[in-house]
């Protein structure tokens, strides 16, 4: 899919994607956002959405948030307006292709649930690794692909109608490891039944 039909897409889902597909991917933030809490610093959220995760960390963090969607930023700033998440400094609307940060500026950058859903995931990818300082972590939840097994024949039957709502089942890991300058630290399956992967890598200092 286009950006603007990720953007449409998004635009549908604003006003119940908290109840679903966020719910669907609440274990994945949560384990996110404790790693990241205890790190501290600075972190950028890439595709912060509707801001589901925002109220998870600690009052010690500096957080911003970036996203594509006007109408799911909405929903965060408010959010954020409501539960006075002092946390939070920014969110601003933004392509992931081209992150308007300078080089080496934030300790932590993440990305939960969205890489397989972005055009050009590799770009992003790239943006990210130039964004997170020296020595800092790449925190990745996501659906990647299986090699084998039942769930592996399952993804690729669905595939295609899961491309037509903007996720890819069919998602390969290679996708997001192929920047030098970040190194896989953590690779963990997330429960339920493995359907999510959570993954750490680290920027050479």
């Amino acid at each position: 899919m286009d950006i603007k039909s990720i953007q449409a897409s998004y635009s549908r889902w604003a006003p119940i994607y908290d109840r679903t597909f966020g719910a669907a991917t609440n274990m994945g933030r949560r384990r996110a956002v404790d790693y990241i809490n205890r790190r501290g610093g600075s972190v950028l959220e890439v595709g912060v959405g509707t801001g589901l995760s925002l109220e998870h960390y600690g009052p010690h963090m500096q957080v911003t948030g970036i996203d594509f969607s006007r109408e799911m930023l909405d929903k965060a700033v408010a959010k954020v307006q409501r539960l006075g998440l002092k946390q939070v400094q920014a969110l601003r609307q933004m392509d992931a292709r081209a992150l308007d940060f300078p080089d080496d500026h934030f300790d932590t950058v993440t990305a939960m649930h969205v890489l397989s859903v972005v055009p050009e995931p590799e770009r992003v990818m790239a943006e990210i690794a130039r964004v997170c300082k020296p020595g800092g972590k790449v925190v990745i939840t996501n659906h990647f692909a299986r090699d084998r097994g039942a769930m592996a024949a399952v993804e690729r039957v669905f595939a295609p109608l899961a491309n037509t709502i903007g996720w890819h089942s069919d998602f390969r890991i290679e996708r997001v490891l192929g920047q030098e300058s970040l190194v896989l630290e953590e690779r963990r399956t997330l429960p339920p039944l493995g359907m999510m992967t959570f993954l750490v890598l680290a920027k050479a200092g």
